[in-house]
């Protein structure tokens, strides 16, 4: 029989419909589906209202507070007053120290080696004395370890064992200078400069900030941190029985690491205390300092404010709260579910120093009620808190009716999956 060209037509128009009909619902049926959207909820982005008050500092002077992070970095809390490089007095021997140091330190065990006290190092003494600063008795031909003048440096603040230290290091003051402002420059000190090793003159600058940092260079080392315990001990055999001049009584829980008067600097105190954490076995070791106090009395009111109001602003605050919604995701085919906090965590707010938070949410199509899809993290004075974010509900699979009756969004997610 033959075909009419209008029965042929018909036929291969028939054809095709059935050949796309068999590659169009595979297609469709088993392509990829579209991301589901991400909302993040009002106000997720922002740090938490709710937490302590921020360190309480004087207005007066200059000072700042910083707590110890486990590696020893000194992270500020606070600052009040003059935020200006100022005199820093005696607080400049911490920086004698830690630059003789670093190209020779202390052994971890004794002593370490002697040092002779020659006539430049007695008339150093001769004149301390005589301007009534200072100092600790040396005789010419003596010999001192560079520990037991280091601990004269530190504890007694001898300004002639300053000297001496940096002329058996350096060669001579003027040697120091130019050194020490080099190696503070290579650590980040930007605001500190130093003109001696005592501290007497009034062109030893530095902010308070920047001596808490120093401060925590000292106790990040052993031998120091271990010579500032001594005086809670007795002293041990072969080493010279040095004051504790710098220590400030009154101040429970208060170690002074430097104190001192000058004309230009005022009182300038570094301490360091602890404080309270978030179990009774790991507290928090903060590291403070001020310069520029008028007298003794304005010092002490401004450090026990410090100190007390550390204490408070350490409190441990919930931070993230478990089944708060963070986020939410609904998908092309109108599944909808929250993200919530899987767990609440607290942390020493600090005040202030709570910054912002971050939501973050992996790329998924489906998941189970309860599955971790994302994260919420917040920045703190003491590092990242964060917790999971877990669906409320499930995001199932749309079924075959919705696949077919919406190939744009399949063909759409199978190009961004290529792309991707």
């Amino acid at each position: 029989m033959r075909m009419t060209p209008g029965r042929i037509v018909g036929i291969a128009v028939g054809a095709i419909a059935i050949l796309g009909i068999g590659v169009y619902g595979p297609a469709m049926l088993l392509g990829p589906l579209p991301a589901v959207n991400v909302t993040v909820a009002e106000g997720a982005d922002t740090a938490p209202e709710e937490g302590a008050a921020p360190v309480t500092l004087p207005a007066d002077g200059a000072s700042a507070m910083a707590v110890l992070a486990d590696d020893g970095a000194a992270t500020t809390l606070g600052v009040g007053g003059d935020t200006e490089p100022v005199p820093i007095g005696g607080a400049v021997k911490l920086v004698t120290v830690l630059a003789t140091l670093d190209t020779l330190p202390l052994p971890p065990e004794g002593g370490g080696p002697e040092i002779t006290i020659g006539p430049a190092d007695y008339t150093d003494y001769l004149r301390y004395v005589a301007e009534d600063t200072r100092t600790l008795p040396v005789l010419p031909g003596e010999k001192w370890t560079e520990r037991d003048v280091v601990r004269a440096v530190l504890l007694a603040s001898s300004n002639n064992h300053a000297d001496t230290l940096v002329r058996w290091a350096f060669g001579g003051v003027d040697p120091y200078v130019e050194a020490a402002n080099a190696w503070l420059a290579e650590n980040g000190f930007t605001a500190t400069r130093v003109a001696d090793a005592t501290g007497l003159s009034g062109d030893n600058v530095g902010t308070p900030e920047e001596l808490t940092r120093l401060a925590a260079l000292v106790l990040a080392d052993p031998r120091l941190a271990e010579i500032y315990a001594i005086p809670e001990a007795p002293v041990a055999a072969g080493e010279r029985d040095i004051p504790d001049n710098v220590a400030r009584s009154g101040e429970a829980g208060v170690r002074a690491l430097a104190r001192s008067y000058t004309d230009q600097a005022g009182v300038t105190f570094v301490y360091t205390t602890t404080v309270p954490g978030p179990d009774d076995e790991t507290p928090y070791r903060l590291v403070g300092a001020t310069t520029l106090m008028p007298d003794y009395e304005t010092l002490d009111a401004a450090v026990s404010t410090a100190v007390s109001s550390s204490a408070q602003s350490a409190v441990p605050a919930e931070i993230i709260t478990a089944g708060t919604p963070y986020a939410s995701v609904e998908a092309a085919w109108g599944d909808r579910a929250e993200l919530i906090a899987s767990v609440s965590r607290t942390d020493a707010s600090w005040g202030n120093s709570v910054a912002g938070a971050s939501v973050t949410v992996e790329p998924f199509t489906t998941a189970s009620a309860g599955s971790e899809v994302g994260r919420i993290s917040i920045a703190t004075g003491n590092g990242d808190v964060a917790s999971p974010l877990e669906l409320t509900r499930a995001i199932r699979d749309p079924g075959p009716i919705w696949r077919l009756a919406n190939p744009a969004a399949i063909i759409g997610a199978f190009i961004a999956d290529q792309q991707g």
